[in-house]
């Protein structure tokens, strides 16, 4: 299954992203969160399928949080994926 995913980035936490339907927008993500998350800064449009390789989540995981509530949440990455992300750059 493919879809047209829209991407926003968090002004309030470093490399926290939701990724929701591009023709929804951001209709499914809830008020609470949307509050926690801050102003939604739209970073980019794509073509989400399962095969498809994302830096930090599955692409298969994305859409079926997408599909189940209408939205998917990155969070940061944890102090331990800081660590192994550093030793493999360095």
């Amino acid at each position: 299954m493919k879809r047209l995913c829209q991407v926003f980035k968090s002004p309030k936490r470093e490399e926290m992203y939701l990724y929701v339907d591009k023709a929804r927008g951001l209709a499914d993500v809830p008020e609470a969160l949307l509050q926690q998350f801050g102003e939604p800064r739209a970073v980019m449009v794509l073509m989400l399928d399962p095969a498809r390789k994302l830096a930090r989540a599955s692409a298969a995981e994305v859409l079926e949080k997408i599909e189940a509530q209408g939205f998917y949440l990155q969070m940061p990455p944890t102090e331990a994926e800081l660590l192994r992300r550093d030793r493999a750059d360095g």
